[in-house]
C-alpha cells in the first residue's frame, strides 16, 4: 500500500483528500501544524506528497525547494491559484506534477497513479554489496530499509560506484555533474561529498569513500 503525506492548511480540503484517498486504496499522512514544516515531512516515510502553496509561515514552493535539496520523492503542488507563474516555479524547483483548486478527483487519482507506474517502470537498478541503487528513484536499498539521497548525492555515488576500486578525480565528478546540469563548485562538491558519506553511515555503511590526497576519491 502507498503512503501518501497531505500538507494543506485548509481542514476541510485536508480532510476532503484523506476521504478521497484511503477510498482509493491509499495510506494517508496528514500535517496539521506548520511551526516545523519542512523538518516535519522529512521525518515522516511516504511515498508522494501533496504539497499547497499557500502554507503558513513558509511558502509552498519555497518549501519544495528546500525540500528538492534532500528528497526525491515525487511531489504533486495542489494550489487554488491559476497561473502559468505557479506552474513554472513549482516544475522548475522540482514538483512531478500540478493541480489546481477546485481539483477534479479523477484527474488527481489518475496524475497519482501516473506517477506510481512511473516509478514501478524505473526499476533498474545497480548492486552494491547487499544495497541495491535505484538512481531512477534517488535511493539505496537495503533489506526493508530506504535511503534517500539527492539529486547530486546520487550522481557522484553512482559515478563512484560505476568505476568502484578506481580512484576518481574532482574534476571528474565535477564534469559528471555539471553533464547532468548540476552547476556546482569546489566548495560544494566538498559539501556533498561529506553529506553522502554522513548518510552512508547512518544507513550502516561506513568508510565507503575513500579519499586519496591529491588525487581524488575510490568507493571501496
Amino acid at each position: 500500500m502507498k503512503t501518501i503525506m497531505i500538507v494543506e492548511d485548509e481542514k476541510s480540503i485536508r480532510d476532503e483528500l484523506k476521504t478521497l484517498l484511503e477510498t482509493s486504496g491509499y495510506k494517508v499522512i496528514l500535517l496539521e501544524r506548520f511551526d516545523n514544516t519542512l523538518e516535519d515531512i522529512l521525518k515522516s516515510k511516504f511515498d508522494l506528497l501533496l504539497l499547497d502553496i499557500n502554507l503558513p509561515k513558509m511558502n509552498g514552493e519555497t518549501l519544495l525547494k528546500e525540500f528538492r535539496k534532500q528528497s526525491n520523492i515525487p511531489v504533486i503542488m495542489v494550489t487554488s491559484r491559476v497561473g502559468e507563474t505557479d506552474e513554472v516555479l513549482s516544475m522548475s524547483y522540482g514538483a512531478d506534477d500540478y493541480i489546481t483548486k477546485p481539483y477534479n478527483p479523477t484527474i488527481l487519482l489518475l496524475r497519482i497513479s501516473n506517477i506510481f507506474k512511473r516509478m514501478e517502470k524505473s526499476t533498474d537498478f545497480l548492486t552494491y554489496d547487499d544495497v541495491k541503487v535505484y538512481q531512477g528513484k534517488g535511493i539505496l536499498m537495503k533489506g526493508e530499509e530506504i535511503l534517500d539521497l539527492t539529486k547530486n548525492e546520487m550522481i557522484i555515488f553512482s559515478y563512484l560506484l560505476n568505476n568502484r576500486s578506481n580512484i576518481v578525480t574532482r574534476d571528474e565528478l565535477m564534469t559528471e555533474l555539471w553533464n547532468n546540469e548540476e552547476y556546482i563548485n569546489e566548495n560544494a562538491l566538498t559539501v556533498n561529498i561529506s553529506r553522502l558519506r554522513a548518510k552512508l553511515e547512518s544507513f550502516g555503511i561506513e568508510n565507503a569513500i575513500e579519499t586519496r590526497k591529491g588525487l581524488g576519491y575510490k568507493l571501496l
